[in-house]
């Protein structure tokens, strides 16, 4: 198990920053959706982390021929997915286990996914559930609840009108993977915008989706296959964060974060540390299956914030916010945020241990937390398993020095985070 010792910045930094993992959640969809057509595929800048080459590993057990080259894939799927002879791992991936619910429920054969350990205590009813409500059969551990999952594809699912409980992209896409093979028109709706990738890329290859005036997205069944992918995998704005954070809480820093997405619902925290007093920019250069741009970010006096909307657009970068808080003046609270307590550890919980010990006065709440900001002390920190609790606490530690234990979960995400990180001491 690897530490991380993370030493105090001595001066400023001014840096452009070109090396940013690509985006998880994109070039997860990429593997996947890759099979819905009868070409080859063509991704540049694919995610070589632990994760997203799990996703490339079970598209590959499903029969599809994969070539990769660095960060270079194509993908040419099979007629027909076959049924694999092993159990497909999606190793720490929440995302990759819950959209592969979706996508092998309607597959003719028998199938188990599974991860890590931590993986395994992850909660897989939210997508289950609705899934079973049209035809799927999925099972697993705690009724269903916990992987390892079993799923027995099913050539024919029912067409849905379903109204989901909880905000979550990963929900949201698996049940659109399902419908694509329904046999009639499905409608799915969210209280509020959760990550649309899955939508834009799927219309990008043909799919008809669309969002009628109540709110629903309308997904119709697929009547054959799907146009084959094209595309360059931008950089991952939420790993791109953590560096956004660095500059806005290192007085007189500058970073240039090149070839971001700049998909509205993925760079709301961007838009909280604005708000907080950070001086930032962004710039649009492309817009294809997403818009793509560079996001410029200097150092200012933090103030206080309130954050209770769009929670879902936020979820994978409280954590790095969070720091941004604790060195703000005045109080910081964030609500409406109980889907922390389910992610790759309970964020919430994590957060808090954590800041406690750095000396940050906190109030927890069940669905987030109030921080006093002020200033942050050196602590060993447990990362809980969580790579956005190592990374976060990370960047903390350019002020005031940290340790953090068990760094390995950085891999499955941003294999060369510290090396970045080290990079901002040249």
């Amino acid at each position: 198990m690897e530490n991380f010792n993370i030493e105090k910045l001595v001066k400023p930094f001014d840096i452009e920053i070109d090396s940013i993992a690509s985006d998880k959640s994109i070039s997860h969809r990429c593997a996947m959706f890759s099979i819905f057509s009868d070409k080859t595929s063509h991704i540049n800048n694919f995610l070589t982390a632990e994760d997203t080459l799990n996703s490339l590993s079970i598209v590959e057990q499903l029969g599809a021929k994969v070539v990769r080259d660095g960060k270079y894939v194509e993908i040419t799927p099979t007629k027909e997915l076959k049924e694999p002879k092993d159990v497909l791992d999606c190793g720490n991936a929440g995302t990759g286990m819950r959209l592969f619910c979706g996508l092998l429920a309607s597959i003719d054969g028998a199938f188990t996914l599974t991860g890590d350990k931590y993986l395994r205590e992850r909660p897989m009813k939210r997508v289950a559930v609705p899934l079973r409500s049209i035809g799927a059969n999925i099972d697993g551990r705690d009724n269903g609840n916990k992987a390892p999952l079993f799923i027995r594809g099913v050539k024919e699912l029912k067409p849905f009108v379903y109204t989901s409980p909880v905000d979550s992209a990963q929900v949201k896409s698996a049940m659109i993977l399902a419908a694509l093979r329904a046999t009639g028109v499905s409608k799915y709706k969210e209280n509020e915008l959760t990550r649309d990738h899955t939508e834009r890329m799927l219309k990008g290859m043909g799919a008809k989706i669309e969002t009628d005036k109540e709110g629903f997205i309308n997904i119709h069944p697929l009547k054959g296959h799907l146009k084959p992918l094209n595309i360059t995998v931008p950089t991952d704005p939420s790993s791109a964060f953590f560096f956004a954070v660095a500059a806005a809480i290192t007085p007189n820093s500058r970073v240039l974060l090149k070839n971001v997405s700049l998909n509205p619902t993925r760079i709301g925290a961007y838009k909280i540390l604005q708000k907080m007093g950070t001086q930032i920019n962004f710039i649009e250069k492309e817009n294809i299956y997403e818009p793509i741009g560079d996001i410029e970010v200097k150092y200012n006096e933090l103030k206080g914030v309130v954050v209770e909307e769009h929670i879902s657009w936020l979820i994978d970068e409280l954590p790095a916010l969070s720091i941004a808080m604790s060195l703000a003046k005045g109080k910081s609270i964030v609500k409406n945020a109980a889907e922390l307590r389910v992610k790759e550890s309970d964020r919430i919980k994590s957060v808090v241990s954590n800041l406690e010990k750095c000396g940050v006065e906190y109030t927890e709440f069940e669905d987030g937390y109030e921080i006093i900001g002020g200033s942050l002390n050196r602590a060993s920190i447990n990362s809980h398993g969580d790579h956005r609790i190592a990374m976060s606490f990370s960047i903390a530690g350019l002020i005031c020095g940290m340790d953090i234990e068990d760094v390995d979960c950085i891999l499955t995400s941003f294999p060369n985070f510290k090396e970045i990180l080290d990079s901002l001491r040249n």
